[in-house]
C-alpha cells in the first residue's frame, strides 16, 4: 500500500507567510515530505533562519523576500518558483495581518494595509500560479482564511472583511477554475498559540474571552492548521473544491 502523502515528494510548493508561525510549520511539514518548497515574506533573516530548518529536510527549498502586497512581488514570486523547478503543484496563500482597533479608529491606511496582503496578494498570487496550472491541467490553490470570516469579533472590522473575502474568493476561483483541473479550498483557523500570538495573550481579559468561545478549551498548534493544509494538498482531497475547513475548536458551532 503506497504510503500517505507519498505522492507529495517531489511536487513544488509555495508559501506565503512562510517563514513564521503556522506558514513555517506548514512549509516545514511539505519539506518533511520531501517537496520542493519555497517560502516568501518580508524580513529577509526569518527567511533565512526558516531555509534554514527547511533545508535540513529538502535541501532544493528556495526563500524569497517581498512584500506581497505589492502586485509586481506576487508575480514575481510565482515566475522565480517556476523557474527554479519548473512547475508550481500547490500554492498556499498564508500571508496576512492584523491591525487591532477598534473600527472608529480605523484610517484609510490601516485598511488598505490589511486587505491589500489578506486579500489582493491571494488573488494576484493565486492568478500567477494559476496560468501555469492551466497549462499542466492541475494545481491546488489553498487559502487560510480565518474563523473570523465566519462571525464578528472585537477590533477586526477590516481583518473580518478581508477574511470574508477570501472564503468568497475561494468559491469564485474554484468555480472558474475547475473545469482547468485547479482546486481551490481554504482553512479557516481560530486563534494559534505561536511567537506571533505571545505577546497578543499577555493581556488577562483577552485571553479568557478567546478561550471561553473554543468549545475544546485550548488554543489551536500550528500543526492543528497543517494538518487540514496537507489534506487539501493531497490525492485524498482530489474531489474538494470551493470548501472552507474550519479549524476553529468548536467557535463558530455555537
Amino acid at each position: 500500500m503506497t504510503a500517505f502523502f507519498s505522492e507529495l515528494a517531489g511536487k513544488t510548493v509555495v508559501v506565503t507567510g512562510g517563514s513564521k508561525g503556522i506558514g513555517k510549520d506548514i512549509a516545514l511539514i511539505f519539506a518533511k515530505l520531501n517537496a520542493n518548497v519555497v517560502i516568501a515574506g518580508r524580513n529577509q533573516a526569518s527567511l533565512d533562519a526558516a531555509l534554514q530548518e527547511l533545508h535540513v529536510f529538502n535541501d532544493k527549498c528556495l526563500a524569497i523576500q517581498g512584500d506581497l502586497s505589492q502586485v509586481a512581488n506576487a508575480v514575481s514570486l510565482i515566475e522565480r518558483a517556476v523557474a527554479a523547478f519548473g512547475t508550481i503543484d500547490i500554492l498556499v496563500n498564508n500571508a496576512g495581518v492584523n491591525i487591532a482597533k477598534p473600527a472608529v479608529e480605523v484610517t484609510e491606511e490601516d485598511w488598505d494595509t490589511v486587505l491589500n496582503l489578506n486579500l489582493k496578494s491571494a488573488f494576484f498570487s493565486s492568478q500567477a500560479a494559476a496560468k501555469y496550472m492551466m497549462t499542466q491541467k492541475k494545481g491546488k490553490i489553498i487559502n487560510i482564511a480565518s474563523q473570523m470570516a465566519f462571525v464578528g469579533y472585537y477590533n477586526r472590522a477590516a481583518y473580518c472583511s478581508s477574511k470574508g473575502g477570501l472564503v468568497q474568493l475561494t468559491k469564485a476561483l474554484a468555480v472558474e477554475w475547475a473545469q482547468c483541473g485547479i482546486k481551490v479550498n481554504a482553512v479557516a483557523p481560530t486563534f494559534i498559540e505561536t511567537e506571533l500570538t505571545e505577546k497578543m495573550f499577555t493581556d488577562e481579559a483577552f485571553k479568557a474571552d478567546v478561550g471561553k468561545r473554543i468549545l475544546l478549551g485550548e488554543l489551536a498548534q500550528p500543526q492543528d492548521i497543517s494538518g487540514a493544509v496537507l489534506y487539501l494538498a493531497s490525492d485524498l482531497a482530489n474531489f474538494v473544491t470551493g470548501e472552507t475547513i474550519k479549524v476553529d475548536g468548536g467557535w463558530t458551532a455555537i
